[in-house]
């Protein structure tokens, strides 16, 4: 598993979207790229599989935009990089292949769930938390 660019796009947009009270209303995909310095026509390929996987919902109109389709804390990391990323299986090996290469093998595999059970602890509202934590530390100044 690696963090491509589309998942880092998504997570922080969604962070975005995560972070404005919902009686704000949509938020467009101009105002998040500009925020996030994000360039906007990759996030609109990104918000249109996020609305697919029902992750996020468009709303029309002059005052349209995005908005979460479920609370933060019931959106997992997992959730989002699943529906952006293929999660690839290990290639399957062959029943003579070397003892060596079933062992690189399953050490892979054991990675590879490692990070789906992090994946899946963390939520939308996690990562909110995390980054308004950052932010109090960050305005603190020390003599």
């Amino acid at each position: 598993m690696e963090l491509s660019a589309k998942v880092e796009y998504a997570l922080i947009a969604l962070l975005e979207l995560a972070s404005q009270p919902s009686q704000n209303g949509p938020m467009q995909i101009k105002q998040i790229a500009e925020r996030q310095k994000i360039p906007d026509r990759y996030l609109e390929q990104v918000f249109a599989i996020l609305r697919q996987a029902g992750i996020v919902y468009s709303q029309r109109g002059n005052k349209g935009g995005y908005m979460l389709a479920r609370e933060p804390w019931q959106i997992t990391l997992l959730e989002i990089f699943s529906c952006l990323e293929e999660l690839k299986g290990s290639k399957r090996l062959q029943a003579n292949a070397p003892s060596d290469s079933l062992l690189v093998q399953d050490v892979w595999k054991e990675a590879q769930q490692t990070a789906r059970e992090v994946l899946q602890r963390y939520t939308l509202r996690d990562l909110c938390q995390q980054r308004e934590a950052r932010q109090r530390l960050g305005g603190m100044y020390y003599i």
